[in-house]
């Protein structure tokens, strides 16, 4: 196996585009694919399918990055799939075809790309997928070798973030202090005087945050808040405990690759590091491993009892109640923020963080997948909910009727002269009575009966 990736990118960008907007109110930033990509492998092919007619700012964007743009034309009855047919296909002709290509990065959280993806590892390719974590499919996320997470590769603008509000002592003399600025401007408009300088004016008061759900289409969300150390844990558990079966020291290098071996999903930047090595110092100062080693040579081991925490399938319990208080309302899809108000209001402390969601979109996503909701991403319009199979069975069907069984004399057989039945009987045939013959009657005065006309010979 080659030392250094070789990495075919295909960018199904429909897909990943409305996906990017609904759950992060931004657009898709194809070089932040291609950064991300870049630190494992060279990039020797990249392909984007979408209909670029329509896309002029997205063209723009794919032709600076030197992305190949695959024109896809709808056909006039909507061929839905027609991108990821055409992506599929491309994908397996390049496998099949280019023998230096050994690594394929599918940007898409479309679940119809798992048998692409199962296909590409069976002819020995490692697979990447690059989606968001609230929209990518966990089925895909969880059977390529690799899933980087969109919003792991956004960086934490401290101007989309807005500082948490000052105290009320703070906030009244501020506004204190701008009213006697603003009446020496006046006085000093009055009297002619020159304008303050700009440094002299007192600082612009910060707006008021705004909940991330409460946010406006057009604004842009920021990457969510990092998840709590103690929920990578069990899977930092299970890879030391394989590693010791293996009788091999735990590396930070062998240690990551084991995890992504066993959660292909796992990224240290969800828990708020920057790199593998910082991720294993938070855990470090947590107290939740030990480490040992000097020379850059660090080994690490487990430190206390494994801890309980909760699943997620307890929180689909508390979403199945609230979807059943709101069932009619939901018929006909609710935004993902209205319903994530209502599981607040009816349980509270209900945090999707504390059962190992960054964002409560993600916990949708995951409860689609077990057919508890069905979501629809309506790009600047959000994430749509509505409800999933589970909540509409199918119908039982009609027991069947038990019929009464039937005994050899209730069963009629044809009857043959001479032969036995099932019985052992021989049957009696009566024969049939023989039929007289018809004399005409005679007419009442005496005459002889009417016979009907022969016929004239010719």
């Amino acid at each position: 196996m080659q030392d250094r990736l070789n990495i075919a990118v295909f960018v199904d960008y429909d897909n990943i585009e409305i996906g990017v907007k609904s759950t992060l109110r931004r657009d898709f930033d194809v070089a932040l694919v291609l950064d991300a990509l870049k630190e494992r492998g060279d990039m020797v092919a990249k392909f984007a399918y979408a209909n670029w007619s329509r896309q002029e700012g997205a063209a723009r964007q794919m032709a600076e990055n030197a992305v190949q743009m695959v024109q896809r034309l709808p056909s006039p009855r909507g061929d839905k799939n027609g991108g990821d047919i055409n992506l599929a296909l491309d994908a397996l002709e390049m496998a099949f075809t280019h023998d230096h290509v050994n690594a394929f990065a599918i940007v898409s959280g479309d679940s119809d790309f798992i048998p692409l993806v199962n296909k590409l590892k069976e002819y020995g390719k490692t697979v990447f997928v690059v989606g968001g974590k609230a929209f990518t499919s966990t089925i895909l996320q969880q059977n390529c070798h690799e899933f980087i997470s969109f919003e792991s590769l956004l960086q934490i603008d401290e101007s989309e973030v807005a500082p948490p509000p000052p105290p009320r002592e703070e906030r009244e003399g501020r506004w204190e202090r701008e009213r006697r600025w603003k009446d020496r401007d006046r006085d000093r408009g009055d009297r002619g005087d020159r304008h303050p300088r700009r440094e002299e004016r007192p600082p612009q008061a910060a707006p008021a945050p705004t909940p991330v759900s409460q946010s406006l289409p057009q604004e842009s969300r920021p990457r969510p808040p990092a998840l709590d150390l103690v929920h990578a844990m069990p899977l930092v558990e299970r890879a030391l405990q394989a590693l010791e079966r293996r009788g091999v020291q735990p590396q930070l290098g062998l240690l990551k690759s084991t995890m992504l071996q066993l959660d292909s999903s796992f990224s240290e930047a969800v828990y708020g590091a920057r790199s593998f090595s910082d991720f294993i110092d938070k855990l470090k100062k947590a107290d939740l491993v030990a480490v040992k080693g000097t020379g850059g040579r660090y080994f690490i081991e487990r430190k206390g009892p494994p801890r309980d925490l909760p699943r997620p399938e307890e929180a689909l319990d508390h979403l199945r109640e609230t979807l059943e208080t709101h069932r009619l309302e939901v018929e006909d899809g609710r935004p993902a923020d209205e319903v994530s108000q209502w599981m607040a209001e009816e349980h509270p402390g209900f945090d999707p963080r504390n059962y190992g969601f960054q964002q409560f979109t993600a916990f949708l996503n995951y409860a689609q997948d077990k057919q508890v909701v069905r979501v629809e991403m309506g790009g600047d319009e959000g994430v749509k909910v509505l409800l999933g199979a589970e909540f509409y069975p199918p119908a039982l069907p009609e027991p069947e009727k038990e019929e009464e069984a039937l005994s050899i004399h209730d069963i009629q057989q044809p009857i043959v002269r001479g032969q036995p039945t099932a019985t052992g009987e021989i049957p009696v045939v009566e024969e049939p009575p023989k039929l007289r013959k018809r004399i005409p009657r005679k007419k009442p005065d005496g005459g002889a009966p009417r016979r009907p006309p022969r016929k004239k010979k010719m």
